[in-house]
């Protein structure tokens, strides 16, 4: 079945994450997504190797699948008239260079624009396109650091950590993608395009709303986590249990004697310090050293029993050998099996969003570097002969 964007075409000059991520689920939409990548070099994520002696690229494959690669040097005049006539073809226009590097090229969505006024030019950056940090370069951790992430992870007196996934430049692509279909739902009516703009550093405080919201209205920073959420003072949080550690999320007032009694501590229902809704942080720290020590007396898998029974919100902490374990997350597609183009099953990131009637559908391979320039550039009129000659010349 066609996709929700079928028809939309993409092109992609991204680099590493935040670009090629959000070019990535707009191909899962349904959307021909053509990546752009330096001859001989392409983008730097192909070197991002699983290991010293396997040549795999898992953040190129996982950011790349299902798109279609041209080798072509943006930098040279005949390579970028030949881009300006695949403009001239496409939808949406996605890059995340450091700011001016389009320009400098004679590819500013003012140049775009002329050639096509329905282009969606949407480029993304680590701080932004305005201010005294718009031209210096930076990547997910920089996003992390300066949005204030890290500042909220781990313990109080311990030294701060970085979360241990891209979440700076995998936010920032999601924003990316909400503009882009934003702008292709304006363009619906007004028949022109615009440019769309995120930064990693605004895709950070945006994922942090609730708790810079905090800040802003009493000028006091939440705080570290130390293993839940700094603004909720409840049973809320992670717990070490017999062989791991289980998520509780958070038990109300009128539930709490039904809970004390599940988990074989009915003496808690009686102490009058758990009466009210908010406990001062003194006598927080007491009842989270209590449901420690009870947490430590299971294993995860029958606190799961216990909690589950009791209709306690819960979730065991699983790394990603057990989310790959776990039934439901196939069910649903967040990881999924399909085949490539040799008819054999691959095991992939599947999509997190699914529609009844225009079912998105993940990408399986991840291209080679210019793999379908030919084909492409066959697509806007150019013969073998000046390909030939754009080859020998460096410029595909």
């Amino acid at each position: 079945m066609p996709g929700p964007l079928d028809g939309v075409r993409v092109l992609e000059a991204g680099l590493l994450i935040q670009g090629p991520q959000a070019a990535a689920l707009l191909g899962d939409m349904g959307a021909d997504v053509i990546k752009i990548e330096l001859p001989g070099v392409g983008d730097q994520s192909r070197y991002i190797t699983v290991a010293p002696d396997d040549p795999r690229s898992a953040v190129f494959t996982a950011c790349n699948r299902g798109k279609r690669s041209v080798s072509l040097d943006l930098r040279q005049a005949r390579g970028a008239d030949i881009f300006k006539a695949l403009v001239r073809t496409a939808d949406v226009f996605v890059s995340n260079f450091m700011p001016g590097t389009l320009e400098n090229w004679g590819l500013a969505y003012e140049d775009l624009v002329e050639i096509n006024d329905g282009i969606i030019c949407a480029q993304g950056s680590t701080f932004g396109p305005l201010g005294p940090d718009a031209e210096r370069k930076g990547a997910d951790l920089a996003g992390q650091a300066a949005g204030g992430l890290i500042s909220t992870t781990g313990r109080d007196g311990d030294p701060p950590t970085p979360v241990g996934v891209f979440i700076a430049d995998h936010v920032g692509s999601l924003n990316m993608v909400a503009g882009i279909l934003a702008a292709l739902h304006a363009r619906s009516t007004s028949g022109r395009g615009q440019r769309v703009d995120v930064s990693l550093l605004g895709g950070q405080i945006w994922a942090q709303a609730t708790e810079y919201t905090h800040f802003l209205l009493t000028d006091r920073v939440p705080g570290r986590a130390n293993f839940g959420h700094p603004m909720i003072k409840a049973a809320y949080g992670i717990f070490e249990t017999a062989d791991g550690w289980i998520g509780l999320v958070g038990v109300p007032p009128h539930a709490r004697d039904g809970f004390f009694v599940a988990i074989e501590r009915p003496d808690l229902a009686l102490d009058e310090r758990l009466k009210g809704i908010a406990m001062p942080p003194e006598d927080l720290a007491w009842f989270k050293g209590e449901l420690a020590a009870t947490f430590r007396t299971r294993t995860t898998a029958a606190w799961g029993a216990v909690l589950g029974e009791a209709g306690v919100r819960y979730a065991p902490v699983q790394d990603y050998a057990a989310a790959a374990a776990d039934p439901g997350i196939w069910e649903n597609g967040y990881l999924a099996e399909v085949a490539d183009d040799a008819g054999l099953t691959q095991r992939v990131v599947g999509t997190p969003i699914r529609m009844g009637a225009t079912p998105l559908s993940p990408g399986v391979e991840a291209p080679s570097l210019g793999e379908h320039t030919e084909d492409v550039l066959r697509e806007i009129g150019i013969e073998a002969d000046e390909m030939d000659a754009l080859r020998k010349q460096g410029t595909i």
